[in-house]
């Protein structure tokens, strides 16, 4: 019984680094296409603005496994602490990530709710994308090299028991939702923008 319960706490541990991964690759992809809009903003700005929207749910699922995380450990969680915490200058980093992408998205809604002309929300917009992205650099090559094989462990059939960690429907599953439901609020709120084209 004992050994059941450890190896469930253990996959748990696993099973939240590999939501983590596979979300941060998705963001990846996403945040690169909304990056490519931000040089042609001017004629690019309905993509940037349904993309951003896109985003939400996403980001929203990153922020709430790391958050997970982050509170396992804190609170004394023995696997969670035997895991260790990510690096220190990671860590120092954290607060400036979480806060920057806030109001990163949070200025972004605040525009569409808000719309045009809002010169000191979109200066609040870019001083946050800026703050973001120079925390976000850092953030990305601190985990660079662990996403991609996180983020492909529960599509891998063969090999040891841990290519076979259970949750991968589950995870899968929490990945799939939070992009549809990104796709939906970006649809829903689209005519909000309106008056910024």
């Amino acid at each position: 019984m004992y050994k059941a319960i450890a190896e469930k706490t253990r996959d748990g541990v696993a099973g939240n680094a590999r939501l983590t991964g596979a979300t941060a690759a998705a963001l990846l992809v996403l945040l690169a296409a909304e990056g490519a809009t931000i040089p042609f903003i001017g004629s690019l700005l309905e993509p940037h603005i349904f993309i951003g929207m896109l985003l939400i749910p996403p980001v929203a699922l990153k922020l709430a496994s790391t958050g997970y995380r982050f509170a396992r450990y804190y609170t004394g969680s023995e696997p969670y602490t035997r895991k260790g915490p990510p690096h220190i200058v990671l860590r120092l980093l954290a607060p400036g990530v979480v806060l920057t992408t806030v109001a990163l998205f949070g200025t972004g809604v605040a525009l569409l709710v808000d719309g045009p002309p809002s010169e000191t929300l979109v200066f609040l917009h870019k001083l946050s994308f800026i703050a973001w992205v120079a925390l976000m650099t850092l953030h990305v090559l601190g985990h660079l090299l662990e996403v991609p094989s996180l983020a492909t462990a529960d599509w891998r059939r063969s090999g040891p028991r841990e290519a076979r960690l259970a949750g991968a429907g589950a995870r899968t599953l929490a990945l799939g939702t939070s992009l549809l439901a990104g796709v939906a609020l970006a649809v829903l709120t689209f005519s909000a923008a309106s008056p910024w084209f």
